[in-house]
């Protein structure tokens, strides 16, 4: 497994793109409007920045109210999300998606608790 991608929930999306795209030379190389969110992807070389923007009332607008814009999550690249999750069950991490689930860009995603992973929600990804 590897970084794939850390995913940033911010009040304007396309500003902080343009920002990050300035500072890190990082090109917008994916964008879309996914459960209610604006999603763009940074690409970092082999990794990206996953901005969140929310348009409805979700988990990302949640965050937004509670946090503030930050860090909402990692995201490790697995080539299998359903075997990541049952190692994840085997050394006792709380799941919040039991099954694989279609996530942003079409990729097969899952998420575990941050209870059990040191206040880190961490996401599986498989493109």
């Amino acid at each position: 497994m590897e970084l794939d991608h850390v995913g940033v929930a911010a009040a304007d999306a396309s500003g902080l793109a343009a920002m990050f795209g300035e500072l890190f030379d990082a090109p917008v190389v994916h964008e879309e409007e996914f459960d209610g969110m604006s999603v763009l992807f940074l690409d970092l070389g082999g990794s990206y920045f996953e901005l969140l923007e929310p348009h409805e009332d979700g988990a990302i607008g949640q965050y937004l109210d509670k946090h503030g814009p930050g860090i909402h999550h990692v995201a490790v690249r697995t080539d299998d999300v359903s075997d990541a999750l049952g190692k994840a069950r085997e050394v006792g991490v709380e799941l919040i998606d039991e099954e694989p689930r279609q996530g942003a860009w079409g990729h097969e995603v899952a998420f575990l608790h941050p209870n059990s992973t040191g206040g880190v929600l961490v996401e599986f990804v498989s493109h």
